[in-house]
């Protein structure tokens, strides 16, 4: 049976911007909706409900991180950034407000098609059924089911990204383990994905504050100048 064809919302106040990333995903095989603007972007969400929305930050009427907050507040659909300005803060924003990824204008639409691949592998990875057994995970008052991408504390699920629950998931199957961030890189887009440092960093900060509101207190672990590593998941927050 051939796969389902994945549908992709473009939004950018650039036309010729849209023009070459709707033809890059054509290519590549999948269906591309397009928004001029945050409002509209909006609209065509609520109304295709696409698989990944590749999302502007500087708009007229609605900045992008605007649109992934309200688009945050009522789903989880992948979030791949476009940022103008190569400026960390703006990156680092992005993500913690729940983007997956991000590309730096001026940028190759075979590397946007790229990552935008990634992130849905991994989403479909979550969203495709179990045809084995679910693969469960236990630690203090973390369940974690890697076939069917849920995390929960003390029984009550944690929603999560796509991309914080593969690192979660990364840090689950090393348990004891500190890993780098260059190896958490790979982790989410496999070897040759350049990325910052403070990506994993806003990735690992988003889950810590997720699981602390949830209660737990102790999720992830740090060591300056080596990584992370999956905690004790035994205190309160």
């Amino acid at each position: 049976m051939p796969a389902m064809t994945r549908t992709v919302l473009l939004v950018d106040d650039d036309p010729h911007i849209r023009a070459v990333l709707a033809f890059a995903f054509d290519k590549a095989g999948m269906a591309v909706i397009e928004a001029g603007d945050g409002e509209e972007a909006l609209a065509q969400a609520a109304a295709h409900l696409p698989d990944l929305v590749v999302l502007d930050v500087t708009m007229p009427r609605m900045d992008g991180l605007e649109v992934c907050r309200r688009l945050r507040a009522g789903g989880d659909t992948p979030i791949l950034f476009l940022s103008s300005r190569d400026e960390e803060i703006d990156r680092v924003l992005g993500i913690e407000l729940g983007g997956d990824d991000y590309v730096v204008k001026p940028f190759s639409p075979r590397e946007v098609v790229a990552r935008a691949g990634a992130i849905l592998r991994r989403a479909g990875a979550r969203a495709a059924p179990a045809s084995t057994p679910a693969q469960l995970f236990e630690r203090g008052g973390l369940s974690l089911d890697r076939e069917g991408w849920s995390a929960r504390w003390q029984g009550a699920e944690v929603a999560l990204t796509v991309s914080e629950f593969t690192l979660l998931a990364a840090l689950a199957g090393a348990p004891g383990r500190f890993l780098s961030r260059d190896q958490l890189i790979d982790q989410l887009h496999g070897p040759g994905f350049a990325i910052t440092d403070r990506t994993i960093d806003s990735h690992i900060r988003n889950l810590r504050r997720k699981f602390a509101d949830a209660g737990c207190g102790d999720l992830v672990e740090t060591r300056a100048g080596v990584g992370y590593r999956l905690g004790p998941c035994g205190s309160a927050g």
